[in-house]
């Protein structure tokens, strides 16, 4: 019984370990940088970014079937 106490401490013991190192590395890689810029750029209008038209990005979508005819 004190064997298997002892290893469900180490391995959770080891699993915080790994926890507060996947932590440590996405502060260095930035993650945590600028938390509230995607909202904004969310809510930004997408026509300011675009340049006049025919100057790339991809083509309209062709216009859908018409509807079936109405029976009376």
């Amino acid at each position: 019984m004190t064997v298997d106490l002892v290893g469900l401490i180490a391995l959770s013991l080891a699993m915080g370990l790994a926890a507060w190192l996947a932590f440590m590395w996405s502060v260095k890689s930035g993650q945590y940088e600028d938390p509230e810029g995607p909202k904004y750029r969310m809510l930004e209008d997408e026509d300011e970014h675009e340049g006049p038209p025919g100057a790339g990005g991809p083509p309209p979508a062709p216009p859908g079937p018409p509807p079936p005819p109405r029976r009376p």
